[in-house]
C-alpha cells in the first residue's frame, strides 16, 4: 500500500541580519527569501504550504516562518524593484554587497547577477522569547534547508504547534493530508490554493514568460507588465496561471477588451480597435498567432480564465 503524501514543510537556512531585519519591520507579510547563486527552480513546496526560517548554526533556532507564494530567478536589480525592503536590505547598494559575501567572484560595478527569489506571504517572526528548537532530523551541515513531510508521525507534533504559531491558533486539519494556506478569498473558493502574494505574482509572471510581453516579444523591462486574466476583483487571484507579461499599452488594451487570447492561446484583435480609433494594424497583423506562453502546461493561461476574459470583457463586434 503506498502512503498518501500529506503537508509539505520546508525549512530554509538564514541568518541574523536577514531575519532581524525583517522582523523589526511587521508591516512587512511577503518577504523575498533569496539565494544568491541562483539555482535550479524551487520545487519543494507548491504555493500556500508552510515555510519556515531557521538561522544557522551555532545559533540553530526557527525564528518565524510564513507560506510559500513562487520562485524566480531574477537580476538583483529586478527583486530589489519588486520587493525593495523585503528583501532583508534597506537598498540596492546594500543588496548587492549582501550578495556579493556569498560569491566567490566579486560583483564588478555594472554587473547585475541572477539570483534564486524564493517568495513567502504572511510571514510572522516570533519574539525573542519564543524561539523554537530547531526541527527533528536537521542535520549541523545543511546550510540551504531541508523539506518535510508531515505524514511522518515523528514530525506532525513538532510542526503542527508551529503552524498554530503562523495562524494564531490551533490548526483543524489533518497534516497527514495535503493542505495549503488559502488566504483571503476573492471569487471561487477552489482557485485559493495557489495563491501567491502580490509582489512574488509580479516576479513569477514575469520570471515565467522570460522577461518578454507574450503578444510582442518586447524586452524592455520598465513597460512590462504582469496582467491578471481575471482582474481580482471579478473573482480572480494571484495566479501565474491567471497572469499574461504585456507591455503597458497592451496591458490597457487587453484589459479593456480591444484585445483577447482564446483557449488555443491565438491572439484575437476586436474590430473596434479600428472603427473606434483608426489604428491598431500592429495588432490585426498579429491576430490568430499564437502568444508566448511558459514551457510548462500547469503555468501557462488557464483556459476557464480566458474563456471568462472573452465571455465577459472582449469586445467581440
Amino acid at each position: 500500500m503506498v502512503q498518501t503524501a500529506g503537508v509539505k514543510a520546508y525549512v530554509g537556512v538564514t541568518d541574523g541580519d536577514w531575519y532581524r531585519f525583517l522582523a523589526a519591520r511587521p508591516s512587512l507579510a511577503e518577504v523575498n527569501f533569496w539565494r544568491p547563486g541562483g539555482g535550479r527552480e524551487f520545487r519543494v513546496l507548491t504555493p500556500g504550504e508552510p515555510f519556515f526560517f531557521k538561522t544557522h548554526y551555532p545559533d540553530n533556532r526557527v525564528v518565524g516562518g510564513g507560506f510559500y507564494s513562487g520562485f524566480a530567478q531574477l537580476p538583483i536589480s529586478t527583486a530589489w524593484e519588486l520587493f525593495a525592503e523585503a528583501n532583508g536590505v534597506d537598498s540596492l547598494e546594500q543588496m548587492r554587497a549582501r550578495v556579493g559575501q556569498y560569491r566567490r567572484v566579486p560583483i564588478q560595478s555594472r554587473e547585475d547577477p541572477v539570483i534564486g527569489c524564493v517568495f513567502v506571504r504572511d510571514v510572522v517572526f516570533f519574539s525573542q522569547d519564543a524561539l523554537a528548537d530547531p526541527p527533528p532530523e536537521f542535520a549541523p551541515n545543511i546550510v540551504q534547508g531541508k523539506g518535510y513531510d508531515l505524514a511522518v508521525r515523528s514530525f506532525e507534533g513538532y510542526f503542527a504547534e508551529l503552524l498554530a504559531r503562523l495562524v494564531g491558533g490551533p490548526i483543524e486539519v489533518d497534516l497527514g493530508t495535503p493542505w495549503h494556506r488559502s488566504g483571503p478569498v476573492y471569487g471561487d473558493a477552489r482557485l485559493t490554493p495557489q495563491r501567491l502574494g502580490q509582489q512574488s505574482f509580479q516576479a513569477v509572471v514575469l520570471s515565467a514568460y522570460h522577461h518578454r510581453c507574450a503578444v510582442t516579444g518586447g524586452r524592455i523591462r520598465p513597460v512590462l507588465q504582469a496582467a491578471h486574466i481575471r482582474p481580482l476583483p471579478e473573482g480572480g487571484e494571484h495566479r501565474l496561471d491567471n497572469g499574461l507579461l504585456l507591455r503597458s499599452d497592451v496591458h490597457t488594451l487587453y484589459d479593456r477588451g480591444y484585445l483577447g487570447v482564446d483557449p488555443k492561446h491565438r491572439l484575437l484583435v476586436s474590430p473596434r480597435l479600428r472603427t473606434e480609433f483608426g489604428n491598431g494594424e500592429q495588432f490585426y497583423s498579429r491576430a490568430g498567432q499564437l502568444i508566448a506562453v511558459p514551457e510548462r502546461r500547469a503555468d501557462r493561461p488557464n483556459r476557464e480564465f480566458l474563456e471568462w476574459h472573452l465571455d465577459t470583457v472582449f469586445k467581440a463586434a
